[in-house]
């Protein structure tokens, strides 16, 4: 633990003209007497660390001094890679990998290039959580990212409905989607390949057998085909729909896009009206109920009856709230 602190605390220095005590302390998570202590220890193994004292002093390299301990571990050399996603490197356990691999980059470095990092960071950030909800870290998922990285077989124990099952699996790779963690895995001894919700798990235990991986594997394209799969498997019902120009517009933002393009693409051509009559797949429903409603009178439902119906009963009800009653109208809004 010491040694790995003083490699850090020589990279430090080495990737910035100088640092007070205060500096290295905050930065190797350390008291400023023990910074002090790990100078003089550098010192002593002939690493010319040279200790200014005064309210402007700090600690430098003298003469140059370059380490040669800048290669990468394969770890760090991975988790560089994610850099540009810190919350969830900080959620798999690999933010210290991630911070030696980012500070023996910053030490090979040109002087002139040092602050590389830094500007990149105020000029681009990835915040993957959707609006308007607090993302939960699965308590479990640096254990299985640990067995993701390593190869190694897991044993999980997950809900499913009401009951509780437990597969013995070979876990390919993490997915973040939206603020939730997927695991995209395959069935132990030739299973098919599958996705779990990490946040379903509620016990995980890896196992010291490693796998050994399907070199065709490709996660983003499995990940990209299961998110199509799924979101075509929630489209159970079928709606018709009468659209005016704005309401053909509308239509991607309102519903599925996917969906919605398939159904336009699918529509015959406008009627005398100038209105276009879509046949659509929805969730259900009560789902197309809430997302049409959006494109107000843009949108004409012609069947189900059912469904017709409750927005003619909304219809009514919105004119009995804002019909003539005789008051006065209100003037426009000024913008």
């Amino acid at each position: 633990m010491r040694a790995a602190r003083l490699i850090k605390m020589v990279l430090l220095l080495q990737s910035r003209p100088a640092m007070t005590a205060a500096e290295l302390a905050r930065e190797l998570e350390v008291s400023e007497r023990t910074v002090t202590r790990d100078a003089q220890a550098l010192s002593d193994a002939g690493v010319p660390v040279y200790a200014e004292r005064g309210r402007a002093g700090g600690y430098r390299l003298v003469g140059g001094y370059r380490t040669r301990l800048t290669g990468l571990a394969r770890g760090e050399a991975e988790a560089l890679f994610l850099s540009g996603v810190p919350g969830a490197l900080r959620e798999m356990g690999l933010e210290d990998a991630a911070s030696a691999a980012r500070l023996k980059v910053s030490a090979a470095l040109l002087p002139s290039l040092r602050d590389a990092s830094r500007t990149a960071a105020q000029r681009f950030h990835l915040d993957a959580p959707s609006w308007f909800r607090e993302p939960e870290t699965p308590g479990l998922l640096p254990a299985v990212a640990d067995a993701v990285w390593d190869d190694r077989r897991l044993t999980a124990r997950y809900r499913r409905g009401e009951d509780e099952v437990v597969r013995e699996l070979e876990p390919y790779g993490l997915v973040l989607k939206a603020g939730v963690w997927y695991l995209c895995a395959r069935v132990a001894d030739g299973g098919s390949f599958r996705v779990y919700r990490i946040d379903r798990f509620t016990a995980v235990e890896p196992g010291e057998e490693r796998f050994t991986r399907d070199g065709e594997f490709d996660l983003p394209a499995f990940w990209a085909e299961r998110a199509a799969q799924f979101a075509r498997s929630i489209l159970r019902a079928e709606v018709v729909v009468r659209l005016s120009a704005e309401g053909v517009r509308g239509l991607p933002y309102a519903v599925d896009a996917p969906a919605a393009r398939e159904a336009l693409e699918a529509a015959g051509g406008p009627d005398a009206d100038g209105w276009v009559t879509v046949t659509m797949p929805v969730e259900s429903e009560e789902v197309a109920l809430a997302q049409l409603r959006a494109l107000g009178a843009e949108a004409e439902v012609l069947a189900p009856a059912e469904l017709r119906e409750r927005f003619a009963r909304d219809a009514r009800r919105l004119s009995a709230l804002y019909g003539d009653d005789g008051r006065p109208e209100a003037p426009p809004a000024r913008t």
